[in-house]
């Protein structure tokens, strides 16, 4: 804006009074600081109305990527759910066409009864049983004792000796 320092403001003064004179000085000062304020409020409405339009230009600019970007957004999602209904359309052919011709079952010329399946096993123990080297004796070794099923925890009881190992009482519920 303009630049004006406080001795041109009082120049200006000094021949104001001079040339208006005292009579009608204050009343040319109110009406110089009435044009002067309308003259600010103008200005301010110019910026704020230039502030807007180019908030709005900006915005409109916003808007146009953004609905670019849900155009591109709604092709892929389309092409993408005609890729999904092809393969579908193909899986349900596949079915409809196995279920009009199910495939035959696969049946073993002959099938083991249930006593050959012992005889084999039985066979098979022996053969095992006359490799086995010769010890001369027939004790066989005891088997190892059986796993617990599921872990073993402590006892409460044992929880509260082991508190009085180290000399400190174990806080006791009352009943209720």
């Amino acid at each position: 804006m303009i630049d004006i320092s406080f001795w041109e403001i009082a120049v200006i003064g000094v021949v104001a009074l001079v040339v208006l004179g005292p009579e009608r000085l204050p009343k040319v000062a109110r009406t110089a600081g009435h044009l002067f304020g309308r003259m600010q409020r103008y200005v301010a409405t110019v910026k704020a109305d230039l502030n807007r339009e180019m908030e709005m230009s900006e915005l409109a600019k916003v808007k146009q990527e953004v609905q670019e970007a849900a155009r591109a957004f709604e092709q892929s999602a389309n092409e993408q759910a005609s890729a999904i209904d092809a393969e579908a359309r193909k899986v349900s052919q596949s079915l409809e066409t196995a279920a009009r011709n199910p495939p035959e079952p696969v049946v073993p010329e002959t099938a083991p009864s249930q006593t050959d399946m012992l005889a084999e096993q039985d066979a098979a123990f022996n053969r095992s049983v006359d490799a086995l080297p010769d010890t001369g004796s027939a004790t066989l070794a005891s088997p190892p004792p059986p796993r617990p099923l599921a872990p073993s925890y402590p006892s409460p009881v044992a929880q509260s000796q082991s508190a009085f190992d180290f000399g400190v009482e174990p806080v006791r519920r009352k009943a209720s």
